[in-house]
């Protein structure tokens, strides 16, 4: 097995169970050749002083050297320890979520499978479909998808590991079936008592945003007889939400035409009164402003962008881009109406995000008050030590 020395201080971090180790932070690495240049072996980490801190997955192409599996010393790193960890997964899933069958079985550091996101759609006749973006769970992804498949009782599996964080791994982009048959172009999954057709092959992430089911939910619980607008709204997760909370109207906003086409199939699919829902395939910030000339305004209003900032080199372009999103949306909302405003880029910290909005507020001369800070839900949990696993934060807002 490998050894990998840290510097002297260097184990503050995993004294405080952070999971990541930096190449600076690395003294030495004590091994066979081939071990040392094997992306996802496991290796001991141990102070300047020779004291175990833990059991890691390393991976000698990647900024993040090494991603710990285990604090504690008598915890091998085996077949076993994924089986416990799947299990450990879903008992907690059956216990904390409700009301849908889709859902993040596997959120990766929070789930002890670094790298790693699978999810669940349709239960055992359905989907799981997984995300492997470090070395370590790809050198065990046999045994992963073994464990997923005995402790669900879902034989098919797809993967989709095609997000640009595995090239930084030095590993490739792979999609395609890893068990079972292959899926269909929609899996159909019932979220709150709304039913949505999910593209797994080739839709956003997974197929589905599955971090805003309570967001959702939230937007259902006030929409009732409001004029909605939802931009970037993909799929149409939020305005089939707002249409079952009994919306007036919704207006979705988003440049991808085979999205808002799903999303008007979704509409359907429910028996919602198609006349109630208005599908543009444009660009959100330019009719934003065409809908401000024109003076229109709206009850309720969804921002859930993209990623603005990808790392934080790219922080404060995307500062300028929330805080612009933020000020149409705010002064194209009417007094009394709410404002449901999002960041999932984790170079965004939430208390910036508030600063940015809190500015948006200022420069579009309104009244806002705060009513909620939200989150992605509880099957997105974050580990205390490692705040880098809370990357989607958002704010209800109410204009005075």
């Amino acid at each position: 097995m490998l050894t990998i020395t840290l510097k002297p201080g260097k184990e503050k971090s995993l004294l405080r169970r952070h999971p990541w180790i930096f190449p600076t932070a690395i003294e030495r690495v004590e091994g066979k050749p081939e071990e040392r240049s094997k992306p996802g072996a496991t290796a001991v980490l141990r102070s300047a002083t020779g004291q175990f801190l833990a059991r890691a997955a390393y991976s000698p192409h990647s900024q993040i050297r090494a991603r710990v599996w285990s604090f504690d010393e008598n915890e091998a790193v085996d077949h076993a320890m994924i089986k416990r960890r799947v299990r450990r997964a879903l008992a907690y899933r059956a216990a904390m979520v409700r009301d849908t069958d889709a859902i993040r079985l596997i959120f990766g550091e929070a789930d002890g499978f670094p790298g790693l996101v699978a999810d669940w759609y349709g239960g055992r006749e359905g989907w799981l479909v997984c995300q492997f973006q470090s070395a370590g769970v790809e050198a065990w992804k046999v045994p992963i998808v073994q464990a997923l498949i005995a402790e669900t009782g879902c034989p098919n599996v797809y993967e989709r590991s095609d997000a640009s964080v595995r090239e930084r791994e030095g590993m490739p982009l792979v999609t395609g079936v890893l068990a079972g048959d292959e899926p269909g172009p929609e899996t159909l999954v019932t979220e709150n008592g709304i039913r949505y057709a999910v593209d797994i092959r080739h839709g956003h992430k997974t197929g589905f945003y599955i971090d805003q089911r309570d967001n959702r939910r939230l937007v259902m619980e006030h929409a009732a007889q409001r004029e909605v607008l939802n931009c970037f709204c993909y799929t149409g997760g939020f305005s089939l939400a707002a249409l079952k909370g009994g919306a007036r109207s919704v207006m979705s906003i988003d440049s991808s035409g085979e999205a808002l086409a799903t999303g008007a199939r979704n509409v359907a699919l429910n028996g919602f009164d198609a006349t109630r829902a208005e599908w543009r395939d444009a660009d959100v910030f330019k009719v934003l402003r065409t809908l401000r000339e024109e003076g229109r305004q709206f009850d309720l209003i969804v921002l859930d962008p993209p990623k603005f900032a990808s790392s934080p080199a790219h922080a404060d372009r995307a500062a300028r881009a929330y805080k612009d999103i933020n000020l149409l949306g705010l002064q194209l909302l009417r007094p009394g109406g709410m404002l449901f405003t999002y960041s999932c880029s984790g170079a965004i910290p939430a208390d910036l995000f508030q600063k940015i909005v809190a500015g948006a507020a200022s420069d579009a001369r309104v009244d806002a008050r705060v009513l909620r800070r939200l989150s992605a839900g509880a099957d997105h949990p974050m580990s205390a030590a490692f705040p880098e696993g809370e990357y989607l934060k958002g704010l209800m807002l109410y204009k005075d």
